[in-house]
């Protein structure tokens, strides 16, 4: 997988049974398979997607006992067919490592465990799987990418940028690692930077909302606003559902001084994402706006529970 901050959950805890697989359905299941994993804005991660022709051509697979259907199986757990929870990938990726460690289906395998433990939040192995398979396969991008999202996660930034940087030289055309490397830049307050990766990531995949919303959220916080509302509009076209997306366009329409705009967007924010602080500490900064007082202390007081030092940021932002 590679991994970027954004939309639904991986494991939206809805069972899909894992149907019997072949090769054919696997190769054409996964052969382009993408996925997004959660964050407040911007990181991406994807399953690698050809671990099918790798793992059927390799002689340790020849040379297993285990029956054709199980291996096949395996590899579809690993790819990320069962989405229910990261425990059925963790455990179809461990079975292809077992059948041959140090295999190109294996640096595969290593990383796609090791997206499964960056979802379920054990960083700590998430990295070790992301080492393996970069010992394994120096060349392949994805994994410095994932690493460096296990980073980011951690609050590691100089470490995400070393390794998104890396996934960036290996393939320049990996829009994803421009949105993950231009999160990690927003996270150091270096929003100069953070645009201008967001230019590159829409320039290379015009359709990756990810990206339309980091823009709007980083042109809003550099005052470039009449950009940063057309961002966001064009992000809210593909996902109208995003609370990250309101959240963006509620912070430019209060930097616009558009404050009943602002909490509409913070009222669609919080209807999709109930304890977003930053959504809940700008509707009350907007409700201040307009005179109410009561309702802006108790919008306030709810988002720095959440969030101690919430308003530090709005300061940051340039609202107050």
């Amino acid at each position: 997988m590679e991994l970027v901050l954004v939309a639904k959950p991986p494991y939206p805890g809805v069972k899909r049974p894992v149907a019997k697989a072949t090769a054919r359905s696997l190769i054409s299941k996964f052969g382009k398979l993408d996925m997004e994993s959660i964050a407040r804005r911007g990181i991406i991660n994807g399953v690698a997607p050809i671990l099918i022709l790798l793992l059927l051509g390799s002689p340790a697979a020849a040379q297993n006992s285990t029956p054709k259907n199980s291996v096949l199986e395996n590899i579809a757990l690993c790819n990320g067919i069962d989405r229910t929870s990261p425990e059925p990938q963790i455990d179809g990726c461990t079975a292809v490592i077992d059948s041959g460690e140090h295999t190109p289906a294996a640096a595969i395998a290593y990383n796609n465990r090791g997206d499964a433990y960056t979802a379920k939040a054990d960083y700590d192995r998430a990295v070790q799987d992301f080492n393996r398979s970069i010992e394994i396969n120096p060349t392949n991008a994805k994994p410095f990418n994932n690493r460096g999202v296990v980073y980011l996660k951690k609050g590691e930034y100089d470490l995400a940028i070393r390794d998104l940087d890396e996934a960036i030289r290996l393939n320049p055309d990996y829009a994803k690692a421009f949105v993950n490397r231009a999160e990690t830049y927003q996270k150091k307050n270096e929003y100069d930077r953070a645009a201008r990766d967001y230019d590159e990531a829409i320039r290379l995949d015009p359709n990756l909302k990810a990206a339309w919303d980091g823009r709007c959220w980083t042109r809003a916080i550099l005052g470039q606003l009449q950009a940063a509302l057309e961002d966001c509009n064009k992000a809210l076209q593909s996902q109208p559902t995003d609370a990250a997306t309101y959240d963006s366009r509620g912070l430019t329409y209060m930097k616009m001084g558009q404050f009943d705009s602002a909490i509409h967007d913070y009222n669609s924010a919080l209807r999709f994402e109930p304890k977003l602080a930053s959504a809940l500490y700008g509707r009350g900064l907007a409700k201040l706006k307009k005179g109410d007082k009561v309702g802006s202390d108790t919008d306030i007081a709810a988002a720095k529970k959440i969030q101690a030092k919430i308003g530090d940021d709005f300061t940051r932002y340039g609202v107050q």
